[in-house]
Protein backbone atom coordinates (compact mmCIF):
# COMPACT_ATOMS: atom_id res chain seq x y z
CA UNK A 1 0.00 0.00 0.00
CA UNK A 2 1.18 3.44 -0.90
CA UNK A 3 0.84 6.83 0.89
CA UNK A 4 0.39 8.05 3.99
CA UNK A 5 -1.50 5.76 6.64
CA UNK A 6 -2.44 7.61 9.60
CA UNK A 7 -3.73 5.58 13.03
CA UNK A 8 -6.02 7.27 14.64
CA UNK A 9 -7.36 6.68 18.63
CA UNK A 10 -10.92 6.88 19.17
CA UNK A 11 -12.53 10.24 18.40
CA UNK A 12 -9.21 11.70 17.66
CA UNK A 13 -9.42 14.92 14.96
CA UNK A 14 -7.31 15.09 12.51
CA UNK A 15 -7.47 18.00 9.76
CA UNK A 16 -7.10 17.01 5.85
CA UNK A 17 -7.60 19.38 3.19
CA UNK A 18 -9.34 22.09 5.46
CA UNK A 19 -11.72 19.74 6.66
CA UNK A 20 -11.56 18.23 10.10
CA UNK A 21 -12.28 14.60 10.24
CA UNK A 22 -13.28 12.53 13.74
CA UNK A 23 -12.64 9.22 14.26
CA UNK A 24 -15.84 6.96 15.56
CA UNK A 25 -15.49 4.37 18.85
CA UNK A 26 -12.85 2.40 17.83
CA UNK A 27 -9.33 2.91 16.78
CA UNK A 28 -8.73 2.30 12.89
CA UNK A 29 -6.42 3.17 10.04
CA UNK A 30 -6.76 5.69 7.35
CA UNK A 31 -4.59 5.68 4.10
CA UNK A 32 -4.48 8.98 2.38
CA UNK A 33 -3.87 8.05 -1.30
CA UNK A 34 -3.54 11.95 -2.42
CA UNK A 35 -0.22 12.78 -2.67
CA UNK A 36 0.59 16.39 -0.68
CA UNK A 37 -2.33 16.39 0.85
CA UNK A 38 -2.61 18.69 3.74
CA UNK A 39 -2.76 16.73 7.13
CA UNK A 40 -2.58 17.88 10.69
CA UNK A 41 -3.12 15.55 13.96
CA UNK A 42 -5.49 18.22 15.73
CA UNK A 43 -4.21 17.38 19.11
CA UNK A 44 -0.14 17.98 18.04
CA UNK A 45 -1.90 21.72 17.01
CA UNK A 46 -0.44 24.68 18.29
CA UNK A 47 -3.63 27.00 19.14
CA UNK A 48 -3.11 30.55 18.95
CA UNK A 49 -3.05 31.36 22.52
CA UNK A 50 0.75 29.09 22.78
CA UNK A 51 1.77 30.48 19.96
CA UNK A 52 4.70 32.48 22.27
CA UNK A 53 7.84 32.17 21.52
CA UNK A 54 10.41 31.62 18.53
CA UNK A 55 9.92 28.11 17.37
CA UNK A 56 6.36 28.21 18.00
CA UNK A 57 5.62 30.88 16.01
CA UNK A 58 7.58 29.51 13.29
CA UNK A 59 5.35 25.90 13.59
CA UNK A 60 2.02 27.57 13.82
CA UNK A 61 3.03 29.01 10.73
CA UNK A 62 3.43 25.81 8.67
CA UNK A 63 -0.14 24.86 10.11
CA UNK A 64 -1.77 27.66 9.06
CA UNK A 65 -0.61 26.74 5.49
CA UNK A 66 -1.92 22.76 6.49
CA UNK A 67 -5.11 24.11 7.30
CA UNK A 68 -5.78 26.18 4.34
CA UNK A 69 -5.55 29.49 5.70
CA UNK A 70 -2.32 30.96 4.84
CA UNK A 71 -0.81 31.24 1.07
CA UNK A 72 2.52 28.70 0.95
CA UNK A 73 4.41 31.43 -1.32
CA UNK A 74 4.40 34.14 1.57
CA UNK A 75 4.05 31.28 4.68
CA UNK A 76 7.35 29.83 3.39
CA UNK A 77 9.07 32.72 2.96
CA UNK A 78 8.02 33.93 6.54
CA UNK A 79 8.88 30.18 8.28
CA UNK A 80 12.87 30.73 6.03
CA UNK A 81 13.15 34.05 7.88
CA UNK A 82 12.29 32.51 10.86
CA UNK A 83 14.41 29.35 10.21
CA UNK A 84 17.04 31.80 9.98
CA UNK A 85 16.39 33.73 12.95
CA UNK A 86 16.51 30.34 15.23
CA UNK A 87 19.82 29.31 13.48
CA UNK A 88 21.77 32.13 15.41
CA UNK A 89 20.59 31.32 18.46
CA UNK A 90 20.59 27.41 18.16
CA UNK A 91 24.00 26.44 17.23
CA UNK A 92 24.25 22.78 18.13
CA UNK A 93 24.52 20.00 16.05
CA UNK A 94 20.88 18.55 17.06
CA UNK A 95 19.09 22.34 16.44
CA UNK A 96 21.16 22.60 12.78
CA UNK A 97 20.14 19.34 11.52
CA UNK A 98 16.28 19.93 12.22
CA UNK A 99 17.10 23.45 11.13
CA UNK A 100 18.42 21.73 7.44
CA UNK A 101 15.86 19.26 7.46
CA UNK A 102 12.87 21.92 7.83
CA UNK A 103 14.54 24.50 5.11
CA UNK A 104 14.72 21.41 2.99
CA UNK A 105 11.47 20.79 2.93
CA UNK A 106 10.40 24.27 2.91
CA UNK A 107 11.82 24.17 -0.65
CA UNK A 108 10.37 21.52 -1.62
CA UNK A 109 6.97 22.82 -0.42
CA UNK A 110 6.81 20.11 1.70
CA UNK A 111 5.07 22.12 5.02
CA UNK A 112 4.22 18.89 7.20
CA UNK A 113 8.17 17.42 7.02
CA UNK A 114 9.13 21.22 8.02
CA UNK A 115 6.48 20.97 10.54
CA UNK A 116 7.82 18.01 12.37
CA UNK A 117 11.13 18.95 12.04
CA UNK A 118 10.46 22.40 13.72
CA UNK A 119 8.01 20.79 16.16
CA UNK A 120 11.47 18.36 17.47
CA UNK A 121 12.97 22.02 18.59
CA UNK A 122 9.93 22.48 21.41
CA UNK A 123 11.68 21.10 23.99
CA UNK A 124 15.40 22.31 23.45
CA UNK A 125 13.90 25.49 23.29
CA UNK A 126 11.76 25.23 26.51
CA UNK A 127 15.03 24.16 28.35
CA UNK A 128 16.97 27.33 27.09
CA UNK A 129 13.74 29.68 28.01
CA UNK A 130 13.66 28.07 31.12
CA UNK A 131 17.16 28.21 31.60
CA UNK A 132 17.33 32.15 30.54
CA UNK A 133 14.36 33.15 33.10
CA UNK A 134 17.08 31.95 36.25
Amino acid sequence: MSGLVLKLAPRERVLINGAVIENGDKRSRLAVMTPNANILRLRDAIHPEEVNTPVRRVCYIAQLVLSGDADPKDARHQMLRGIEQLSQALTDHDSRTQLGAATAALLADQFYPALKALRALLPREARLLAAARV
